[in-house]
């Protein structure tokens, strides 16, 4: 894992590729987003849509699929304080193949507790075309190496 010492701003990362199948889209859909352009392939020729596209939520579970998996390391200590926001400018697609970049646009000490960081990151998930598919701006809790060193 790595520290909110170790990050920096500019600092890059990537994560994935992780596949998408119409199985996955529509058992997401069915549980969470049961819209018929989420549900049913040749229902959703007739949207908007034109065809089968996962649900914008499905998207970023997948992406935060991949952010846990990266190689940014920023798993097993850093806590989501929230999106700032959040945009689907392409439907995610049965077939597709997602992967993501990101990027620390800001990173600072809390001025309520020293002994954590807040980091703003930014996070594009592209498809196969290297189309994007999904942007987000999030901001994470980070451990400081005093913060693991102090008890809570």
């Amino acid at each position: 894992m790595r520290y909110f010492e170790d990050l920096a701003v500019g600092d890059r990362f990537t994560g994935g590729p992780l596949a998408v199948t119409e199985e996955e889209i529509v058992g997401f859909a069915s549980r969470f987003d049961p819209q018929p352009f989420h549900l049913d392939a040749e229902a959703a020729k007739a949207t908007l849509f034109g065809g089968l596209a996962a649900s914008g939520w499905h998207t970023t579970a997948l992406t935060m699929r991949m952010i846990v998996g990266s190689d940014a390391d920023l798993a097993g200590g850093y806590i989501g304080m929230g999106v700032d926001s959040i945009a689907w400018p392409k439907p995610t697609r049965p077939g597709d193949t997602l992967r993501i970049e990101g990027e620390i646009e800001e990173a600072r000490l809390s001025s309520k507790r020293p002994d954590r960081g807040i980091v703003r990151v930014r996070i594009v998930t592209l498809n196969q075309k290297d189309e994007t598919v999904q942007t987000m701006i999030a901001n994470l809790l980070s451990p400081t190496r005093a913060g693991v060193d102090t008890p809570a």
